[in-house]
């Protein structure tokens, strides 16, 4: 789901040269980021970006509901309109449960799965076996819409997680391991901050499918969105994928 993220990130931009991608064709995707670095904003924008191409509705999962709905530039679009539907599973039981029963459930397939706060459902049984299952499970969901939407189309699915501090070995271990179920992964590491506002560096590797790429993120006091291209400079390697260090690739 990297093009789709892209797009927010693009504000609204059409994807570029080769980057048209089905959701069927393209990897699932990991959100990575420190506490308060926008993951839920972002996830929530991906959300209005699918939703509005009309392809169908999009699934929303999150342990509690958004206190507050992130708001865009030009996005005058209401979620309950676009069929953004929330689900909020308050244990790992009750999301297991959910996910198992995803074939059950009757009325047009998603066409979008979105997962936030993955780190506090794998808390209640932080072991890498618990994480291989859910991402496991994850996935197979993902694929199950997908077959129901038809051919050429297919479900997308965008895990946000949040990132620990160096040290951690057993959270170490998780994200490696979910790194092999999520080769597209978009990275937020805090930037320097100015009055009244809360900026974001997002790194987007896309798993093989275009180019890397790099905006700046702001967030105003009212919740408002703005996205424009990093400023890259020559040498500039303060972002690398793997690391688990404070969100930061």
């Amino acid at each position: 789901m990297a093009e789709t993220l892209r797009r927010v990130l693009n504000s609204g931009g059409a994807a570029g040269p080769g980057e048209e991608n089905t959701a069927e064709a393209e990897p699932p995707l990991l959100l990575l980021g420190g506490h308060g670095s926008g993951k839920t904003a972002l996830l929530f924008a991906a959300a209005l970006e699918a939703a509005g191409e009309g392809r169908g509705p999009v699934l929303f999962l999150t342990r509690r509901p958004l206190q507050s709905l992130p708001r865009r530039i030009g996005a005058a679009l209401e979620p309950l309109r676009l069929q953004i539907r929330f689900q909020y599973p308050p244990s790992t039981h009750e999301l297991l449960r959910l996910l198992c029963s995803a074939h059950e459930t009757r009325g047009p397939a998603p066409s979008l799965l979105l997962l936030d706060g993955l780190e506090e459902y794998l808390t209640e049984d932080p072991g890498s076996q618990e994480a291989a299952y859910l991402a496991a499970l994850l996935l197979d969901t993902a694929a199950h819409f997908s077959h129901r939407v038809g051919s050429g189309r297919g479900c997308g699915l965008i895990v946000a997680l949040q990132t620990q501090e160096e040290g951690d070995s057993a959270t170490a271990l998780q994200l490696a391991l979910l790194q092999r179920y999520f080769p597209a992964q978009c990275w937020l590491q805090p930037d320097a901050p100015s009055p009244g506002q809360h900026c974001l560096r997002a790194c987007l590797e896309p798993g093989g499918l275009g180019a890397r790429a790099e905006w700046r993120v702001t967030f105003r006091q009212d919740g408002e969105m703005t996205v424009t291209p990093w400023p890259t400079q020559a040498g500039d390697t303060s972002l690398h994928k793997g690391s688990s260090s404070g969100g930061q690739p």
